[in-house]
């Protein structure tokens, strides 16, 4: 399937995210932690503070989606992740959420949020959410009644962003080095054959460790 890489042209004003949504089935497939039901001892958390805490963003995890006929993978590269989520924040976006992306949610407020630098001692290991490093962790306020009861019988499971990005399509790597043999047999004016004699003789007379 093509690979479509997702990213903020800073030339579109529309760009960014506006707001999160609270999913039953999230696309990065990466469930978010109610804190209150976690066993870590934390003086600012308990069972009244209403919190959850999720990644809002993976960087380079292929993502499917479909329209109509036409199958693709979308993906965000780390520096877009984390333009995202600075513009998220520049721009006042942390009181937006949604339910399903269909409907507006009162009452639910982004918090936290950062980007993972060190997956050893980022924070989000407490929560056991596996982050990679470059992933945006969003920790949400709910001070919805019905929202919060929701999310603790299970309704909701993860996080979805909602917003707008420019694409370009990712060649993958078979043909990124079909590209390459063919510019190389261009310039050489080799054959098949005579650039693997080539490529044989110099690894014969390199060094290998």
């Amino acid at each position: 399937m093509d690979l479509i890489e997702l990213f903020i042209n800073e030339d579109e004003a529309n760009d960014g995210i506006s707001a999160i949504s609270f999913v039953k089935q999230p696309a990065i497939e990466e469930n978010f932690v109610a804190l209150s039901q976690q066993k870590v001892e934390f003086k600012a958390i308990d069972d009244d503070k209403r919190v959850v805490v999720g990644l809002a963003l993976i960087p380079n995890k292929e993502i499917y989606r479909r329209q109509g006929d036409y199958e693709y993978n979308i993906m965000f590269s780390e520096d877009t992740v984390k333009k995202a989520s600075h513009l998220y924040l520049k721009q006042l976006n942390n009181n937006n959420a949604t339910l399903e992306h269909e409907k507006d949610a009162e009452g639910i407020s982004v918090v936290e949020s950062w980007i993972v630098e060190d997956v050893d001692t980022d924070k989000s290991k407490l929560y056991d959410l596996n982050a990679t490093k470059g992933s945006w962790v969003v920790v949400m306020k709910i001070d919805n009644d019905e929202i919060w009861k929701d999310v603790k019988d299970g309704t909701y499971l993860g996080l979805s962003i909602e917003g707008i990005f420019s694409d370009k399509e990712v060649k993958t790597s078979e043909e990124q080095i079909e590209e390459v043999k063919e510019e190389m047999l261009e310039e050489m004016e080799m054959t098949d054959e005579q650039l693997i004699d080539a490529i044989m003789k110099m690894l014969e007379e390199t060094d290998l460790d």
